[in-house]
Formats: structure tokens, C-alpha cells, sequence
């Protein structure tokens, strides 16, 4: 018999295919916050950021624009006092998964009162006896996110902030840090690049992936996921074949939302997102690039030990037949991606080096095929290499 629970994120919210300013006014109504703080990054500043500060003319006291990619601790804290100083008592994350997951932890910041960045230390995820119980903070200051990538990090209570003296990528938790509401505006997605928004796709497609192939079963969390995989791989060739269709990058946000939804269950991901965690933190090789070239080769290198749960993913990604590591492999060849580890600048000498600190990873742990040390994920590395 299944023995298990399913935590779902304390959001009130998931509203779609509505424009997001219009429903953003709606929730800060409802709500009576009056003071909308715009949190983004530099790219977004002059386009969508300045086009929702103004269509919500009065509610908005600023845009912070300060975010930097894989949400250095400084991003955090900027963005933490400059709601401080504008007195916002709401958030507002636009952007990708760097943007959201800075926002998330500026709550956690503003609800401590923390101001410097060497204080978020004792508020990380993990043991030691200096850490703060962090669901004992009252909560605060919320945000709602609004994506323009398929990143999901909107969808969990956790978040990943670098450490950039450390080069390394911590995590923070806290029941409410998920978004308090999600606009799922597929019209929000058209700026942006095709490379990003098909990257973070394929990072979607590696929550689902490690969820169906993960060695606990969980009912509720497999059918998310398989779904969500499954709409997954039709959206993103669809948006691929006509970058202006909004049906087609609704169905990959809808994909997206399903596929993280089953980490509800509390299984975890696995060595494809340890060895992304430390690819992204420890060697600035952006999230969703790191899915295109370590899946494919974790799924390869798994092969052995979970061949029933493989077939299905490749099934459910319209490849029925084909080796899941090669379904996966052919779907970022074909967006245009990069599939090997020279692509994103990774090279053979740094192997050892990434094999060690991964091996620090939860998800090692919870891969389908045990990994005994490090030489197993190089052996991994040396696949992703081509």
C-alpha cells in the first residue's frame, strides 16, 4: 500500500488567458493594497515593465529593475529596501524564474528586517544550530507573480538565491513564499527571447520528467505531471512553428503550472536538477539550458533502472518507441537549443569539481539509479559532453 502526502502552495489565486494588468487591479481591490511595487529586471524595464506601470497608473509607487540572473542575495536586498523606502504592500514579480525567486525571498527579508545581504544566512534552508526557525516569522508583505517565462517558480514555497562570495545557489523556504496569486498572461510571454522561453520550457519538462521517473510512486503528483508533459511537448513545437500564437504558449503555461505542481507531493527532483543547481550557481549556466544537455544524459545513464516509467515519458512526449533520453535530446535540438555541455561552456577538466559539490544535492539521493559518489556523476558529465 501507497503511503505519502501532497502539500499544496497557500496561493489563493491561479487566474489565465485575462490581461494581467486588469486582473492585477482585481486582486489589489479585493484586497485594498494601494501601493504596487514592480519587481523586474533590466531587460523588461522599458517594455513590459513601464507598460504595466502605467496601465495601473496610481496603484504603482515604483519598478525596482535591480534583479540579476540566478538571484544574487544584493538583488534581494535591493529589492527589499526599495520597498521600504515606497512603502509598497504588494509585490509585483514580472519576469522569469530569477526575477520571482528574488521576489520571494525579499518577502522573507522585509517580514525579518533583514538589510544586508550576510544575514540572509541564517534564514537559509538546512541544519545548524544558528538557523532561524523561518516558519516562526510572521508573514508580511506578499507578492503576485506574473511570468513571462516557464520557469514555474512561481508555483512553490521555495526559492534559490546565489551566494555570489560563496558561487553557490541556497534555498529558502517559508509556507507562504509562494505568490500569494499567479497571472497566467500568455500575451506577456511575446517578448520574450525564443532561446529563453524554450529553455524554461524544457526546464518544465525536467519537473516532469524527474516527477515521473522518480523511484516513490504518488498518484496525484504522476497524473500532473504527465499531463503536464504531455501538453508540454505540443506547446512548445506549436510555439516553435508560430512564435505569435497565444493558444499554443497558453497551453505550454498551462503544461508548466501541471508539471511543478506534482513536487507537491514532497518526493523531490532528481540528479538532473542537482547537477543544474550546481551548473547554475557554481558556473552561471542559465537554468533551463542546464535541462537541454543533463536530462537527456541523466535519463541515458538511468536507462537501466527505470525503463517501464522512461517509455512512458517518451509515450506521453508523442516519441512512443523511442529511448526517453533521445525524445528529450530531439525536442531541444529541434527548438533550436543546445544539447552538450561545450555548448554552455562547460569543459572535461571541471567535471571532478562539479561532481563533488554535487554530491551535496538532495536530489542525488532520490535518483532512480543510486549515485555512490562522485565518479557516478561524472560518468553523467561525460555523456552530457557528447
Amino acid at each position: 500500500m501507497l503511503t505519502g502526502s501532497h502539500r499544496f502552495p497557500r496561493q489563493d489565486l491561479v487566474a489565465y488567458g485575462r490581461p494581467a494588468a486588469e486582473v492585477l487591479r482585481e486582486i489589489a481591490t479585493a484586497a485594498g493594497l494601494r501601493r504596487l511595487l514592480i519587481v523586474t529586471n533590466r531587460s523588461l524595464t522599458q517594455s513590459l515593465a513601464a507598460q504595466l506601470a502605467k496601465d495601473l497608473g496610481e496603484l504603482c509607487v515604483g519598478v525596482f529593475a535591480g534583479v540579476g540572473a540566478h538571484s544574487p542575495r544584493e538583488s534581494v536586498m535591493g529589492g527589499a529596501e526599495a520597498a521600504r523606502k515606497t512603502q509598497a504592500d504588494l509585490l509585483v514579480a514580472l519576469g522569469g524564474g530569477s526575477v520571482i525567486d528574488a521576489t520571494k525571498v525579499m518577502q522573507l527579508a522585509l517580514w525579518a528586517g533583514l538589510g544586508r545581504p550576510d544575514e540572509l544566512d541564517r534564514y537559509r534552508a538546512g541544519r545548524g544550530e544558528d538557523r532561524v526557525d523561518v516558519a516562526q516569522v510572521p508573514a508580511g508583505v506578499r507578492v503576485v507573480a506574473i511570468p513571462t517565462t516557464l520557469s514555474a517558480a512561481e508555483f512553490t514555497p521555495f526559492a534559490g538565491v546565489t551566494d555570489t562570495t560563496r558561487r553557490a545557489k541556497e534555498g529558502y523556504t517559508h509556507p507562504l513564499l509562494a505568490p500569494r496569486a499567479v497571472i497566467l498572461d500568455p500575451a506577456m510571454t511575446l517578448a520574450t527571447p525564443p532561446a529563453l522561453w524554450f529553455s524554461t520550457g524544457l526546464k518544465a519538462v525536467d519537473h516532469a520528467v524527474e516527477q515521473l521517473c522518480n523511484p516513490t510512486r504518488a498518484p496525484y503528483a504522476d497524473a500532473l505531471a504527465a499531463d503536464g508533459l504531455k501538453r508540454l511537448a505540443a506547446g512548445l513545437a506549436a510555439s516553435r512553428a508560430d512564435a505569435a500564437d497565444l493558444d499554443a504558449r497558453q497551453e505550454c503555461q498551462f503544461g508548466m503550472w501541471l508539471a511543478i505542481s506534482g513536487a507537491g507531493a514532497g518526493r523531490g527532483m532528481g540528479a538532473s536538477h542537482a547537477i543544474g543547481h550546481t551548473l547554475g550557481g557554481g558556473y552561471g549556466v542559465p537554468h533551463g539550458l542546464t535541462s537541454c544537455v543533463i536530462l537527456p544524459a541523466v535519463l541515458q545513464w538511468n536507462a537501466a533502472a527505470g525503463g517501464e516509467r522512461q517509455a512512458l515519458v517518451a509515450e506521453l512526449m508523442g516519441a512512443d518507441g523511442v529511448p526517453a533520453a533521445e525524445a528529450v535530446r530531439n525536442l531541444a535540438a529541434g527548438l533550436g537549443l543546445p544539447t552538450d555541455l561545450k555548448s554552455v561552456g562547460i569543459t572535461s577538466d571541471q567535471f571532478q569539481a562539479i561532481a563533488e559539490h554535487t554530491m551535496h544535492d538532495a536530489g542525488v539521493r532520490v535518483n532512480p539509479r543510486p549515485i555512490k559518489g562522485p565518479q557516478d556523476i561524472v560518468e553523467i558529465l561525460q555523456i552530457a559532453a557528447g
